[in-house]
């Protein structure tokens, strides 16, 4: 059995685009395991994710990620982090193999290293035989495949993935995120999986919701559940935000 820790711990962050606050005095505790932050659309998900990755910043909170301050550690945390973002950030003109190569040279890691590395990954995404094939050529579902193999190349310890799923078809949705919380279990990282479809949560992970720029609540869903007298995640996000935009 492994032992959680905190991995990523975020107090008092803010930050505001120009007059419109879109987050407010977030406070969270992420440890390895699979953690699932559910909210709509403009709830302040990709913004936070954009300051958990460096792409934004203010020195009016605290971040600390695997013990190092964002802040004053940037790199070093970078070097233990893998990102999935919403939007696609592959070079299409490429081969899949050259993406990922050109990806672990940023991080000083040779072809061989790099391929040994996710030689596994390659063949649990059925992405062994597509190496050589351009992105362009690819769906939807696996170019995902593609930027996460991408942010497992240098073996990070905590991996974010901000609505990893959308856009996809129902069979690549599922099959992604069931892959993902696999890789949680084998490789004990930590991961947060940012969505606002609510059938991606299941009675067992750490569910973070987040609705106007606010933490609602944060605990396992089905403990959650139990304290707001709710009988699913779906009645728990409601009395939680009373919207009706994640399905």
């Amino acid at each position: 059995m492994t032992t959680n820790t905190i991995n990523i711990e975020i107090k008092n962050l803010s930050f505001a685009y120009r007059n419109k606050q879109a987050l407010d005095g977030v406070n969270l505790s992420l440890s390895t395991g699979f953690n699932v932050l559910l909210g709509p659309n403009g709830a302040g998900k990709s913004t936070l994710f954009s300051l958990l990755t460096g792409l934004y910043q203010t020195k009016q909170n605290t971040i600390n990620i695997n013990g190092c301050d964002l802040f004053s550690d940037k790199a070093k945390i970078m070097s233990q982090m893998g990102v999935v973002f919403q939007q696609s950030t592959l070079d299409l003109d490429l081969s899949v193999k050259q993406n990922l190569l050109y990806f672990a040279s940023l991080h000083g890691i040779s072809p061989k290293k790099a391929l040994k590395n996710i030689e596994i990954i390659l063949s649990q995404l059925s992405l062994t035989e597509r190496l050589d094939d351009p992105v362009r050529t690819l769906n939807g579902g696996h170019r995902r495949r593609v930027e996460i193999a991408r942010a497992l190349i240098h073996q990070p310890k905590v991996l974010l993935l901000d609505e990893a799923s959308v856009g996809l078809d129902v069979d690549s949705r599922l099959l992604i995120i069931s892959y993902v919380r696999n890789l949680c279990q084998q490789l004990n990282i930590c991961v947060l999986w940012a969505t606002h479809l609510m059938d991606e949560v299941e009675p067992d992970d750490q569910l973070i919701v987040l609705h106007h720029g606010k933490v609602q609540a944060q605990a396992l869903c089905k403990d959650l559940c139990e304290q707001y007298a709710s009988s699913d995640v779906y009645q728990l996000y409601f009395s939680l935000t009373k919207n009706s935009e994640a399905v």
